[in-house]
């Protein structure tokens, strides 16, 4: 039996993806075997695909970081055929083959059931990026920012991760300032509920160790010189939630906002987030998520279209998230 999939190979040839029919044994080992329905483009698939970074450590690989469907075949009683899923991060699509595929087979411990009322397309119009954003919203609560305590800033607005942010803090009462490159796009930021929307150039260059306080909280997916900034312009006491390096890896800022300010930066791992933190955010996500938004941020393509977008991510082109429909 074989399957369309969106493989990663790397040999004497070189570094390629391609749509290719393939059989189980490119699956690796698992307890569940999975008919996936959707799958989505995050940033992350972007590097892998395009080889621009070393996401992928194991060759030939099916790329992909999440994807939803239902179960075929389980040896877990946790899960049985029929049973809808979702599943992201766990090094899939990094060393164990992924979503961008119409099988998948994965550790039963990988696995979520799929809260409703989401399909398996809305959970992955929601996405790694969807969920990343939730995990931020969650961090920011915790550390106990609420509505009235000021302005927050999404970096990367017109992102996976910036849209999803700005939907939820804006249902959820937040003023939100959305921070892009791309300022054609402040329509369609205000729709998801941005308040406000400014030029990512004031935060993209070196600047000062302490800047004017600004936002009492901050979701941040750009990293290096934007994170940086954003932690100077942070109030008193505010938090800053970070999960992404779009820009870059490194942090060139000061320790002046956590010293004097108090400010506090908390890095977000969707990745290896421990099962009941997921199945919160997953929960949060289903019940709260404007579907109606989620719809108008939401673009679908087929696994060679993943290819040819992948590029694109990369160089923040895409607006807010990409569905993958692995049967297209």
């Amino acid at each position: 039996m074989t399957f369309k999939a969106l493989l990663i190979e790397k040999d004497d040839a070189g570094y390629r993806a391609s749509v290719k029919d393939v059989g189980d044994e490119v699956l690796g080992a698992g307890d569940v075997t999975v008919r996936v329905a959707w799958s989505t483009l995050n940033y992350k698939d972007g590097l892998a695909i395009t080889g621009k970074s070393p996401v992928v450590r194991k060759f030939p690989l099916v790329a992909g970081i999440d994807f939803a469907g239902t179960v075929e075949a389980s040896t877990d009683a946790r899960f049985a055929p029929g049973d809808r899923v979702i599943l992201n991060g766990w090094g899939v699509g990094e060393t164990h083959s992924g979503g961008l595929a119409q099988r998948a087979r994965v550790k039963a411990d990988w696995l979520l059931h799929l809260p409703p009322p989401l399909s398996e397309r809305q959970a992955m119009a929601i996405g790694t990026a969807g969920y990343t954003a939730m995990l931020c919203v969650m961090a920011l609560q915790r550390h106990g920012l609420s509505p009235g305590d000021g302005d927050v800033l999404v970096t990367g607005a017109s992102g996976g991760v910036g849209t999803v942010a700005i939907s939820l803090l804006a249902g959820l009462g937040y003023r939100v300032v959305a921070s892009t490159g791309r300022l054609t796009e402040a329509g369609f930021l205000q729709g998801l509920g941005a308040a406000e929307v400014i030029s990512r150039e004031e935060f993209s260059h070196p600047g000062k160790p302490l800047a004017k306080e600004r936002f009492a909280g901050v979701v941040d997916a750009v990293g290096s010189h934007t994170l940086a900034n954003a932690c100077a312009a942070t109030r008193y006491g505010g938090a800053v939630a970070a999960c992404g390096l779009a820009q870059g890896m490194d942090f060139p800022g000061s320790v002046a906002p956590f010293i004097l300010r108090g400010v506090t930066l908390y890095g977000i791992d969707s990745v290896m987030a421990p099962l009941q933190r997921r199945q919160q955010a997953w929960a949060r996500l289903a019940a709260g998520m404007d579907l109606a938004r989620l719809d108008a941020l939401t673009q679908q393509v087929g696994l060679s279209g993943a290819i040819e977008a992948a590029p694109r991510i990369l160089a923040g082109q895409v607006r807010g998230r990409l569905v993958v429909d692995v049967d297209g």
